[in-house]
Parts: C-alpha cells; sequence; structure tokens
C-alpha cells in the first residue's frame, strides 16, 4: 500500500528523516510515535506530499507518488489534524461533503455518505447535519474533521495528532470510535501521536522515531516485552511497562466462564489495566464479568490477571 524506501529530508543542517525504510501494508493501523522533533509528522507528510523529499523514493499503491498530481495523490488520501481546520461558514454537512463535491459526486450520493458518517461518528444527522462549526464542542468538532477526512472512502486515512487538544474523557471517547472504525471500515490508517498510552490502544502497529531515524518496529506486546534499547525502555516508561503490557489484554480474555462473583461488574471488553484498578478500589480477589448488554458472562480473579502474559513470538521488525 504504502513503502518508503531510504528516504531523507533535510531542513538545513537537520536531517528531520534521515535514510527512512518504511512499509505499511492494507488494512493496517500504523502508529508513528517519538519525541517532539523526532520526524513523525513530517514522515507522514510525506506521504501525501504536503512536504517533498530530498532523496529516496515513495510509493503508492504500486506507483512512485511524484507521478501523481499532489490534488488527485491527497484525494485518494484522507488527512485529520488536531486542528480540524473546519470551514467556519459552512454547515457541518457542507464541511463533510467537501472532498465529494470536487470529485463531482452526484447530491443525493453525497447526503447518504454525510448521514452514514455522522451516524458512524455517534453524531445524530438530524441533530448536527445544519449546525455550524462554533455551535459544536472540540469533541464534536473532532468527529466531523474524522468524518471529512473519510467522505470519499479514501484508501489510507492519514492522522496528525488528532486527539492532542482534547480533554481526556473527549479524547478516549474518539479513540474508541476510531478504533470502531477501523474495525468496521479495515481501512489502511497511519496516525502520529507522542502519546504512548493512545499508541498501544490504538495500533496494531508500533513505529518508533528517534533524531529523525526509526529505532523500533513492531506490534504493542513486542515493543513492550522486547525493546531494542534503553532509549525505547525509557520512551515506554520503564516502571510501567508492566502495566502497559496489562491494558493490551482485556477482560474477556481471562474470564472464567460461569463463575459466580460479588462486586461491581466488569465489562468483558475493559482492559486488564482497568480491571486491576477496579480490583484495588473494591479491594476483592474476584469480580464479576458482563458482556457489552449487562448479561453476565462469569467472574474474573485478581491471580489469574496478574498471571505472566505471553511474550510476543514475532518481536519487534528489524
Amino acid at each position: 500500500m504504502i513503502q518508503l524506501h531510504n528516504v531523507t529530508k533535510t531542513y538545513g543542517q537537520r536531517r528531520a528523516v534521515a535514510d527512512l525504510s518504511l512499509t505499511v501494508g492494507p488494512g493496517e493501523f500504523v502508529v508513528l510515535i517519538g519525541p517532539s522533533g523526532s520526524g513523525k509528522s513530517t514522515t507522514l507528510r510525506l506521504i501525501n506530499r504536503l512536504v517533498e523529499f530530498d532523496q529516496g523514493s515513495v510509493r503508492f499503491a504500486g506507483q512512485d507518488i511524484r507521478s501523481f498530481a499532489p490534488e488527485v495523490l491527497r484525494r485518494r488520501m484522507g488527512y485529520a489534524i488536531q486542528s480540524v481546520g473546519l470551514f467556519p461558514h459552512w454547515t457541518v454537512e457542507k464541511n463533510i461533503g467537501t472532498v465529494p463535491r470536487l470529485l463531482g459526486w452526484p447530491a443525493a450520493r453525497i447526503a447518504a455518505r454525510v448521514q452514514a458518517l455522522l451516524e458512524l461518528l455517534q453524531l445524530d444527522p438530524a441533530q448536527f447535519a445544519r449546525r455550524y462549526p462554533h455551535e459544536l464542542s472540540g469533541g464534536q468538532q473532532q468527529r466531523v474533521g474524522v468524518a471529512r477526512a473519510l467522505a470519499a472512502d479514501p484508501e489510507v486515512l492519514l492522522m496528525d495528532e488528532p486527539f492532542g487538544a482534547l480533554d481526556p474523557v473527549t479524547r478516549v471517547a474518539l479513540q474508541q470510535a476510531l478504533k470502531r472504525i477501523h474495525a468496521l471500515s479495515g481501512k489502511t490508517i497511519v496516525l502520529v501521536t507522542h502519546d504512548i498510552d493512545e499508541a498501544l490502544y490504538l495500533g496494531s502497529r508500533i513505529v518508533l522515531f528517534q533524531d529523525g531515524s526509526l529505532v523500533q518496529d513492531g506490534s504493542p506486546l513486542a515493543l513492550l516485552t522486547r525493546p531494542a534499547n534503553d532509549f525505547v525502555t525509557d520512551f515506554l516508561g520503564r516502571a510501567e511497562l508492566g502495566l502497559k503490557r496489562l491494558s493490551l489484554g482485556t477482560v474477556a480474555d481471562r474470564v472464567r466462564a460461569g463463575e459466580p462473583a460479588r462486586g461491581d461488574p466488569l465489562r468483558s471488553e475493559a482492559n486488564l489495566r482497568e480491571a486491576l484498578s477496579a480490583f484495588f478500589v473494591q479491594g476483592r480477589e474476584s469480580l464479576p464479568v458482563v458482556d457489552a448488554q449487562g448479561a453476565p458472562l462469569g467472574a474474573l480473579h485478581l491471580h489469574d490477571l496478574l498471571a505472566p502474559q505471553p511474550i510476543d513470538p514475532a518481536g519487534p521488525r528489524p
């Protein structure tokens, strides 16, 4: 889907990206992380030609990206950023329909697409379609920004710190919405963040940058269990690696089916880190588990939660 080969981008004497090779396959959710100035946002912008590279090659769908007119390439790649950038004098429905209109879609098709995306992002079309951006909360504006990026059904969705300016509650809700969108659509997504917890929650792969270079590329579990060096360990949080590993598993993975327990129930989709907190708050050795509809599934024991998790046999990518 996307291949970067020995790509370098220099600003003056500073190498923002240094000899980078990276492949993103169809349907992957790849998260680029690293400290400020590490090259992750530049890498994202190289993919859709918002930034031109100096050396190397970038290919999309088998073709050199420089063979595409920039506007054609960008219409095949949705792009969502932290500042959203909605047109203030356009309604929500008109903002979302921007690219489909440029592509000449019939009005009825645009209207149907806008309604479907608003429903997918849990914004009632009857309530929100005719509102203006200033009438929305920050989280609602960000949902509209994501809908606009998805409107023309792009092959790839690029996202640069899309939730960075939101409060923690709204941020978690939008992370959950994005994870649901990926599961339902199978879109290829490349997202930039500096938040390691966000990366671990969302990504099927994590690519960690330092000083313009790729330091480690692998699954979340691979990075947590086989960090390539001290920088990776420290960036992930040396003192919290065990807790972060718990965040990768769910209560459903360790429930004892059909077993009763007392206490406030855990949701089966909750992660094990959340479950550990619930055990300490409630002061119990076991807790009941329910599914998304509240039906009982069994019990989770504190001892089972703390049992060793398997090491990722694949390890990190070279």
